[in-house]
């Protein structure tokens, strides 16, 4: 006996329902970054900067705190993906000639190309490509820490400077 599409659906609005009640910032704040910012550096369509912007505006005195909890779960996310390339090459053993153009950049800058893990959309598949090509962990686990930390200080202090009005316009306020 099948589901039915609009239980189903219910079901599916229930949970998403749910899970943003439990991640709802003025109640868990830094919980909340850690958590958003760990699954948005995986290949997950995600982004953490709403969750960070969000604890910050409600609470200024959370600045530093927030931002080191958001590169934290960030710099983890990473993590993540340097292991899962690893693994990926590992299991595939891939063939030298079939390298694209971008993985000899990555491999010459070596750790360092992890500053650019912040980058939307190239980000962590760079971080995936350090685990494949098996860069040094640790050096790219500091220069990833480094790029996205640098990352939420410029996003969240600009995103800080737009005045109240403009937020409330975006909102219907």
């Amino acid at each position: 006996m099948g589901v039915s599409a609009p239980w189903g659906l219910s079901l599916i609005a229930s949970a998403v329902q749910w899970l943003l009640e439990v991640l709802a910032i003025p109640d868990v704040g830094l919980s909340t970054v850690f958590i958003m910012s760990l699954l948005s550096a995986t290949l997950l369509p995600l982004g953490s900067e709403p969750a960070v912007f969000g604890v910050v505006k409600i609470n200024p005195t959370l600045f530093w705190p927030t931002l080191g909890v958001a590169t934290l779960g960030n710099t983890l996310g990473g993590i993540i993906d340097y292991w899962l390339g690893s693994g990926a090459q590992r299991a595939l053993a891939p063939k030298p000639a079939n390298k694209a153009r971008w993985s000899d950049w990555l491999q010459r800058f070596g750790p360092k190309g992890m500053l650019l893990s912040w980058l939307p959309v190239v980000g962590d598949p760079l971080c995936t490509l350090a685990g494949w090509w098996r860069l040094p962990f640790w050096p790219c686990v500091l220069y990833m820490a480094i790029g996205k930390f640098m990352r939420y200080l410029v996003m969240t202090s600009l995103l800080l400077y737009v005045p109240d009005s403009v937020w409330l316009r975006l909102g219907g306020g």
